[in-house]
């Protein structure tokens, strides 16, 4: 009498079938469904919000005279949309590098006794109120920028950019870019701080090991690992900056100009801040060519949101290539 061998089910199998259980508990399914319902809920308002700006924007894009209350609507939306994207840009020229130094300061440079408190600090900026950014960059920051900007424009006022009469107040494009920079501050911070943090220790250990400085090390391990998460922290935070209303409609002097001078009293003005300055005054007749303002700039944080997206996915991997990674092999 022979005995047949029985196949030995290998780890990966008995993993797999432990893995891919019928036999839950209630609470699995529980947990399933709010996680599953949470994820429907926000498409659904997305689209909920979506459909609202559409159908109260239409009659503002149809041309109907009674509802061209500014003007034509794509006239009328140009200098604001300007405005935002300008104001966006410089404030994310100036708060992603000052970010990154200080994520790279508290993962790799500060002694723990220091890196937690000065995380805190940054952290805790993002629970002020927009409002309090608006009042200390009207009150204080304003006219304690006067004096330099007087000094930029003596000096290099051959800029386009520091051209023009330099305005008395400091309410200028300058002054509400500096805010916004310090408003998203924290959010891109925050996001590169974890991404630094999260480098593989064995190759920043590798790369000191081979005689580099702790400078050399970062430019070499720390920012290639840590690229697109920069990335995502910059389009979050630039998605912030295009929203924000009231720090940039108490702080910025604007108007219905297309100017990149940056120092003088006439500049653009924000879509977010121009709604949140004309909507109280406004007619049955002229909210729809600001909810038509509103529509757009819902589209461009989406484009940019999406942008993000698709510049931190990388290059898509077919099913096959990755099967053939995870077994060691190189895709064909």
């Amino acid at each position: 009498m022979t005995i047949e061998p029985q196949p030995v089910e290998t780890t990966d199998q008995a993993s797999e079938q432990s893995l891919t259980s019928d036999r839950g508990h209630i609470g699995d399914s529980i947990f399933k469904g709010i996680s599953v319902g949470s994820g429907g809920l926000i498409l659904v308002i997305l689209a909920a919000v979506a459909l609202f700006l559409i159908v109260q924007a239409i009659p503002a894009f149809l041309g109907d005279p009674r509802y061209q209350h500014y003007g034509n609507t794509w006239t009328y939306v140009a200098p604001y949309l300007f405005g935002t994207i300008w104001a966006s840009f410089l404030a994310l020229l100036i708060a992603v590098p000052v970010a990154v130094g200080i994520a790279l300061y508290i993962s790799h440079y500060a002694p723990k006794r220091l890196s937690t408190p000065v995380a805190f600090v940054i952290d805790l900026l993002a629970a002020v109120p927009s409002v309090v950014f608006g009042l200390w960059g009207i009150n204080t920051l304003a006219p304690l920028l006067v004096p330099s900007y007087q000094w930029l424009n003596a000096h290099l006022g051959w800029i386009p950019v520091f051209s023009g009469a330099v305005s008395g107040t400091g309410r200028t494009m300058l002054t509400a870019a500096l805010v916004l920079a310090i408003m998203i501050l924290p959010i891109i911070t925050s996001l590169a701080r974890e991404v630094f943090l999260r480098t593989p220790g064995l190759q920043e250990e590798a790369s000191l090991a081979l005689g580099a400085t702790r400078w050399e090390m970062i430019k070499q391990v720390v920012l290639p690992f840590g690229r697109s998460g920069i990335v995502s922290a910059s389009m979050l935070g630039l998605g912030r900056a295009l929203g924000e209303t009231m720090a940039v409609a108490m702080v910025l002097s604007g108007g219905r100009h297309i100017s990149f001078q940056l120092l003088t009293s006439q500049n653009p003005n924000t879509i977010a801040a121009n709604i949140a300055l004309s909507f109280p005054e406004a007619d049955g007749f002229a909210v729809p060519q600001l909810i038509a303002t509103g529509l757009v700039l819902f589209v461009i944080t989406f484009a940019v949101n999406m942008a993000g997206r698709a510049i931190t996915r990388g290059p898509k991997t077919s099913r096959a290539d990755r099967e053939r990674k995870r077994a060691g092999k190189e895709p064909k």
